[in-house]
């Protein structure tokens, strides 16, 4: 299991930009696919990006491409995702995932059932 902590959220203006981490703890953090979710009130939980073991492959919901990035620093054990222009809509809790399933293609990363799971950061867009 893979201890998670995000951290880096916060109220901003839309347009504006924030840069969320995830901090893991254990050494097989590079072994792990790590993704974020986000879940607004009232609202499901949904795929928000994820990323491969080595950062060579990455997935992006429909919402956010073109927008958020997300990256990782294996040696720092740490998976970010920056975001910018963002918009009110983009206001949710949002939660760091991790799997040691074997995911490449970014269909599949978008679409498993993650096992670990942050306790949430909040992001606020002000229009």
């Amino acid at each position: 299991q893979v201890q998670l902590v995000e951290s880096g959220g916060g109220l901003v203006q839309a347009g504006g930009s924030l840069r969320l981490s995830c901090a893991a703890s254990g050494r097989t953090f590079s072994t792990a696919v790590m993704a974020w979710f986000r879940q607004a009130p009232g609202k499901e939980r949904e795929f928000v990006a994820g990323i491969s073991r080595t950062g060579g492959s990455t997935s992006y919901a429909n919402s956010v491409k073109g927008r958020f990035t997300a990256s990782r620093d294996n040696a720092k054990n740490t998976v970010y995702l920056q975001m910018n222009s963002l918009k009110p809509e983009d206001t949710a809790v949002y939660y760091c995932a991790a799997t040691k399933t074997f995911l490449v293609t970014p269909q599949a990363i978008q679409g498993y059932q993650y096992e670990d799971w942050g306790q949430g950061t909040q992001v606020t867009v002000s229009s």
